[in-house]
């Protein structure tokens, strides 16, 4: 029986032009599973409830997840971000992109240990906040919502001004000790460096090397 991260929706953000990949990212097969496929089975054994942020539900619409577009037509990640905010049954949220293929469940369960102090648990990565691999507590909507429709769309940039875990490198490194679980694939490149020997992709890319 699976113990469930409390008040928490897990969301997938599936938005994004794709411009940079033979294929729709989240598509991509894995060791025999699609990224996608692979983020909601770990899901599974974390959040109780699920949600898809996405603009093309035609595509989704078959893994019987609860779907939703996004709340305003402006581009970039907060605004899937406050998309899954306004939407989710729960105070928060924990969000990843549909391009991420090797989230690691141990690790975020151990982000969601600081969210009693804080308003956000963003994970450094190479001295970078990622946001697409971060939980977000309902008490940020409104103030989200304001800075997006001003224009201030970086989300490192409304950060700073909110009570947010920053979660160090040698933190992230207890569970995941290359970093791979928050790395998004943009590129057939990145795809490629991502990939451990063993890893087998089935893709319009070619090679893995």
């Amino acid at each position: 029986m699976n113990t469930f991260i409390t008040h928490c929706t897990g969301v997938i953000l599936a938005g994004g032009e794709n411009s940079r990949m033979p294929e729709p990212k989240a598509f991509i097969k894995v060791n025999g599973t699609s990224i996608i496929e692979r983020a909601l089975r770990t899901y599974g054994q974390l959040f109780s409830n699920s949600l898809i942020v996405t603009n093309q539900p035609e595509h989704y619409s078959h893994f019987g997840i609860r779907m939703c577009g996004d709340v305003y037509n402006i581009r970039g990640p907060m605004t899937g971000i406050l998309t899954s905010l306004m939407n989710a049954s729960d105070p928060w949220v924990f969000v990843s992109a549909c391009d991420m293929p090797f989230l690691n469940k141990n690790l975020i369960e151990f982000m969601a240990s600081y969210r009693r102090t804080y308003e956000a648990v963003v994970p450094l990565y190479k001295g970078r906040p990622e946001p697409l691999h971060a939980y977000y507590s309902s008490r940020l909507t409104k103030s989200m919502e304001k800075a997006l429709l001003s224009g201030n769309r970086a989300m490192k940039d409304f950060l700073r001004s909110k009570r947010v875990k920053y979660l160090s490198f040698r933190e992230l490194r207890k569970f995941d000790p290359g970093g791979k679980s928050i790395v998004n694939i943009n590129t057939p490149r990145d795809l490629k460096a991502a990939l451990m020997p063993e890893d087998i992709v089935t893709s319009k890319i070619q090679s893995r090397r």
